[in-house]
């Protein structure tokens, strides 16, 4: 075993010797010759531009956000576009005021012999509406029922904060079989 060992120590000595730079040479020949062609180009760094600053004289002038000055703004347009139409916030609440319309349907509508009344379901419980209740939570009044609507007005805010009608209704809804 011994005697191989010695014998493959010696092949590889062999071979290593083979290896000499003879194609380093040339390798670095022409490294040596690229460096040379090559030329180095940097382009010149601009001057930077000189700031100059410019002292502000507008803070004697008039803010136009300031909010004494809207809050005059607005009350002009409110006196001159006042329709002196808005909610009645002292008169108690009725139970169907703390639902949305989106949340209710129509079932129905029932006679008393005194008025028409309409039947209107929220989840699974239902409340009867006479003329003159209100239902929603944009203080919408009942103006009417018949057998397949009922119809409020609400009264609601737009965009400047005034006070406007928007008529809505709620249509009998099918049973679904």
């Amino acid at each position: 075993m011994r005697m191989l060992a010695k014998i493959c120590l010696m092949l590889l000595a062999l071979s290593l010797s083979a290896c000499g730079d003879n194609g380093l040479s040339e390798l670095h020949d022409w490294m040596n010759q690229v460096k040379k062609e090559a030329s180095v180009r940097v382009t010149p760094v601009a001057e930077p531009k000189v700031f100059i600053p410019v002292a502000y004289n507008g803070k004697d002038l008039i803010d136009p956000f300031d909010p004494s000055k809207l809050l005059v703004v607005f009350a002009r347009l409110k006196a001159a576009n006042d329709n002196g139409l808005k909610p009645d916030f002292d008169r108690p609440k009725e139970a169907l005021e703390g639902y949305a319309l989106d949340g209710m349907k129509m079932v129905g509508s029932f006679d008393n012999h005194k008025s028409l009344q309409g039947l209107v379901q929220i989840g699974k419980a239902v409340f009867p509406v006479v003329v003159g209740g209100y239902i929603g939570q944009n203080f919408g009044k009942v103006i009417s029922i018949n057998e397949a609507r009922i119809d409020l007005v609400e009264i609601v805010q737009d965009a400047t904060g005034e006070w406007t009608e928007r008529k809505a209704s709620l249509e009998l809804q099918e049973a679904k079989k």
